[in-house]
């Protein structure tokens, strides 16, 4: 992709024409849900709700991977880092986020062999460099980063490397989309669906969810006219009374997807019931490594006892995530919460809803 496909949907001209258009056809009240940590992000930092007439509300979603792991998941983290031998390679942004009674940064301030890791092939140059260590990989996040940790689970595969192991706490989009219409006080008239999960699976991932329940879902990029279309398209179907899905991201997402990334994934894992944060347990949502590579699961090579957790106290990040409350419904919010002494996942993730109000709501 070009910095000229970039640069036009940053350009201020183009996103007041989108926003006057918005403007000129918004005549309901309607609420939206981004699905997308990255969208959240993108739409505080441009000011896009200063855009919008007072008619549209704009939700965050269960789009941030740290957000909706489950405090189970979390505990088992701490718990695996605690193991004598073992070197635990994490993404940075689960390091600050609160356990039951610790944290990873704290169980490394104590000595524990925690590392910061941008890419799961980091934590492959670890395990190759480090044979009489154990090296785990916390495998958080969706179907846009499960491929390349499947790739590394063939590679490991491929080497014989034995002392490498990932722990799947992977989480898949459309069933939480399910999941969300399912809430009783959790009223969205349409989904901004996300960019990167999009590229991987494809358009027609979502055909089964929009065929069940009709709601009006737009895929879109990132940069403020990316978004600015998706709402302006959303909101044509609300008033019309015509729900479509659509793509308003065409130069990055295909009607199949990847075909490649989807097949190493699915070569690797299989679906699975999962625990998401706020939403419980929902159906074949979650990937599990397959028992040709069980080898390589983290799950097996630590027989660990979590007990059942409970959400911080007071913390409704829960509640957040599936759009029943705004961060300054909180109680916790800017008081005993904040970036400097986070309490819930929301705070802490770059993506956390919490965070970006913090950062940018006025």
């Amino acid at each position: 992709m070009t910095i000229k496909h970039i640069e036009e949907y940053r350009n201020p001209e183009i996103s007041r024409k989108l926003a006057d258009q918005i403007k000129k056809i918004s005549r309901k009240n309607i609420r939206l849900m981004e699905v997308c940590g990255t969208h959240t992000m993108s739409i505080f930092r441009s000011g896009i709700r200063g855009l919008l007439p007072d008619t549209i509300s704009l939700l965050s979603g269960p789009g941030c991977p740290v957000c909706v792991t489950s405090q189970n998941e979390i505990d088992a983290f701490i718990a695996l880092a605690s193991i004598d031998n073992v070197i635990v390679a994490t993404f940075g942004d689960l390091m600050r986020v609160p356990g039951t009674s610790s944290s990873l940064q704290k169980e490394r301030a104590e000595g524990r062999d925690i590392r910061v890791v941008y890419s799961s092939s980091d934590a492959l140059e670890i395990a190759k460099k480090n044979p009489d260590k154990k090296v785990v990989f916390l495998g958080v996040g969706f179907e846009t980063t499960a491929p390349t940790i499947a790739a590394t689970i063939l590679s490991a595969n491929a080497m014989n490397l034995n002392n490498y192991f990932v722990f799947s706490a992977h989480k898949l989009v459309p069933p939480a989309l399910s999941a969300l219409m399912k809430i009783s006080n959790m009223k969205t008239d349409g989904f901004i669906l996300p960019g990167h999960v999009s590229v991987i699976i494809g358009m027609k991932s979502y055909q089964p969810f929009f065929d069940q329940y009709q709601i009006p879902c737009v895929i879109a990029g990132f940069e403020p006219g990316d978004i600015l279309q998706a709402v302006s398209m959303l909101i044509s179907q609300i008033e019309s009374g015509s729900p479509e899905l659509a793509n308003a991201y065409p130069r990055a997402v295909t009607d199949e997807g990847n075909q490649k990334a989807r097949k190493i994934m699915g070569d690797v894992f299989e679906t699975t019931d999962a625990n998401w944060r706020g939403l419980g347990i929902i159906p074949e949502s979650g990937l599990n490594i397959r028992k040709e590579f069980a080898s390589f699961d983290a799950h097996k090579m630590a027989d660990i006892t979590i007990p059942e957790s409970e959400e911080p106290k007071g913390c409704s990040c829960g509640a957040i995530l599936t759009g029943e409350k705004i961060p300054p419904e909180c109680p916790l919010y800017k008081k005993a919460c904040t970036p400097v002494n986070p309490i819930g996942p929301c705070m802490v993730s770059s993506e956390g809803t919490c965070a970006a109000y913090y950062r940018y709501h006025r």
